[in-house]
């Protein structure tokens, strides 16, 4: 059997999953009006079911966490009714899933947000970055994130209790666990990195207090959930996606896996920081020391093929891969590993919006 090590089971809290291989979250802007799952997001996840395990598209706790036009939420009624569809197939077809819960913090536009106020943010600082926007005539397109608002210190307990709703509402829509969303230039990270953080309070200057948040809302995610194996966290060290920075990388994240260890999560999910491949040196230095400092299911994304990824779980730095683009044009991913067989190409004009081209359409070897 090729690539044996991707192959073998994993226990990870009360779920035994079968293989290595994850379906990373993957943004593909394809919900309902209101932000809501429906039956094609329902076909496109349960065509990836033979995954070890699979992480939902981002998705926001609130109104004001959106960002992008067409992203699902998780925080009212229909939502969760759309959720229970896609997870009801995942699971009749074999599978196990995650829910990504997600704020964008000053990555949004205020076309998207609620009577049209500003994003929030850990300080009041714009990002040179993008979002995408439908505003209120229909049209659409990118556009340049909005200069945010600090969020005050009274308005930090609401917003920790908006991820344990979060977090609860996943489990009630049918989700296995729930994964923090803690990386890539969005809310929560945007609280970790000192480049944008500017706060002068509990919640900035030290890279204790950067943390706080994460910890506070991973702390009322575990007691909400009741299980802390059904939580993971997501973080990107080194990245620089979202115009983000952190004048000592090494110092930050190494203080919050630490912090970590004592949580007893499900995993930590760390994404390499150029998403197509292992970027700079000394980010690859950094995994391999976060990988010996954490006691926990480590689970690696990023530019990964069917060598490289065996590589990594073969030496020990990951005891996961996850996959991104690889999922969006392989449905059948786990298959064409253990065969050995050629991968479909993903098509990123389809990446995006639309219907089911370029999203339940690709082939699988057995359709071949």
């Amino acid at each position: 059997m090729a690539h044996s090590a991707q192959l073998q089971p994993l226990s990870m809290g009360a779920l035994t999953l079968p293989n290595r291989i994850v379906m990373a979250p993957l943004t593909r802007q394809r919900s309902q009006p209101g932000n809501v799952p429906y039956a094609l997001n329902a076909e496109y996840y349960a065509q990836r079911a033979s995954a070890g395990l699979i992480i939902s598209e981002a998705t926001q706790i609130c109104p004001e966490g959106q960002g992008y036009a067409w992203t699902p939420g998780i925080h009212s009624p229909e939502q969760l009714a759309g959720w229970r569809l896609v997870t009801d197939a995942v699971h009749n077809a074999g599978g196990r899933m995650f829910a990504q819960l997600w704020h964008v913090g000053r990555i949004s536009h205020t076309a998207l947000q609620p009577k049209q106020q500003a994003p929030v943010a850990p300080s009041a600082i714009q990002a040179n970055a993008q979002c995408y926007v439908q505003y209120a005539d229909g049209s659409h397109g990118m556009a340049a994130t909005s200069l945010p608002r600090a969020l005050k210190l009274d308005e930090l307990p609401s917003l920790v209790a908006s991820y344990a709703q979060a977090a609860s509402n996943a489990l009630d829509a049918g989700f296995d666990g729930v994964e923090i969303h803690a990386a890539n230039g969005y809310l929560l990270d945007q609280f970790l990195a000192s480049g944008s953080n500017q706060r002068t309070d509990a919640y900035g200057g030290s890279v204790e207090n950067r943390a706080r948040l994460i910890l506070e809302v991973l702390d009322a995610v575990i007691a909400r959930v009741g299980d802390s194996r059904k939580v993971g966290i997501r973080l990107s060290p080194y990245g620089t996606f979202n115009d983000m920075h952190d004048d000592n990388p090494e110092q930050t994240h190494r203080y919050l896996v630490e912090q970590l260890n004592s949580r007893q999560l499900g995993y930590l999910h760390i994404n390499r920081p150029d998403w197509t491949g292992a970027g700079s040196e000394q980010a690859a230095a950094l995994l391999k020391e976060l990988r010996g400092l954490y006691q926990g299911v480590l689970i690696v994304a990023g530019g990964f093929d069917a060598i490289t990824a065996e590589q990594f779980i073969a030496e020990g730095t990951a005891d996961l891969i996850a996959y991104g683009r690889a999922y969006i044009a392989n449905p059948d991913l786990v298959e064409r590993i253990s065969q050995g067989a050629a991968w479909n190409e993903p098509d990123a004009n389809t990446f995006y919006g639309g219907d089911a081209l370029g999203y339940t359409d690709y082939p699988t070897l057995a359709a071949s």
